[in-house]
């Protein structure tokens, strides 16, 4: 037998520290808040812990968690949709206090300009892209998880990187 692996399941904490990175980047793009990204990981791993049968198989893991932050962030966004347009509708009104630091503010600018256009993909376009992206899954993978073939999370991909490249140049447009 091998060191890695297990005469039993792993322990939970091998388990959480090799995939805690990938789902919490999961979680991040799609929700775009640290903290919440957070939580919403710890909540995944709270219902992988009431299901003790998946700790066996570290990949069926992976799999299982990815489409459970997935869902959870998803839910999540979905409740602050309303939200965040009565705040959209406000900062148009609103200018920004001034900061210290333009090379922060301009990185600053960047993140919230790809969060926005990431945000308006549709949600088969941008949830594979997120996957391969900031996920690190192959496509294989992303197939798996969103019961697509391989070669159509390729296109997907390929589709929403277009979008996300036009949304992004048409914001520079509006800039200058």
């Amino acid at each position: 037998m091998s060191s890695t692996e297990y005469a039993h399941p792993p322990p939970f904490d091998v388990v959480y520290e090799k995939l805690f990175p990938i789902i919490y980047r999961v979680s991040l793009r799609v929700t775009g808040d640290r903290e919440v990204a957070e939580d919403l990981c710890h909540d995944a791993f709270i219902k992988l812990m009431e299901r003790s049968d998946l700790l066996a198989d570290v990949e069926q893991c992976k799999y299982w968690l990815i489409r459970v932050v997935k869902n959870l962030s998803l839910n999540y966004e979905k409740r602050r949709g309303r939200e965040r347009a009565a705040y959209s509708k406000y900062s148009r009104f609103s200018t920004p206090a001034a900061e210290s630091g333009e090379t922060r503010m301009m990185d600053e600018q960047t993140r919230t300009d790809v969060q926005h256009a990431l945000n308006s993909l549709p949600y088969n376009l941008r949830v594979p892209l997120v996957f391969r992206e900031y996920g690190e899954l192959s496509y294989r993978e992303i197939g798996t998880i969103l019961g697509i073939s391989e070669s159509n999370v390729k296109v997907r991909i390929f589709r929403a990187r277009e979008r996300l490249g036009k949304v992004l140049s048409e914001g520079d447009e509006h800039v200058s």
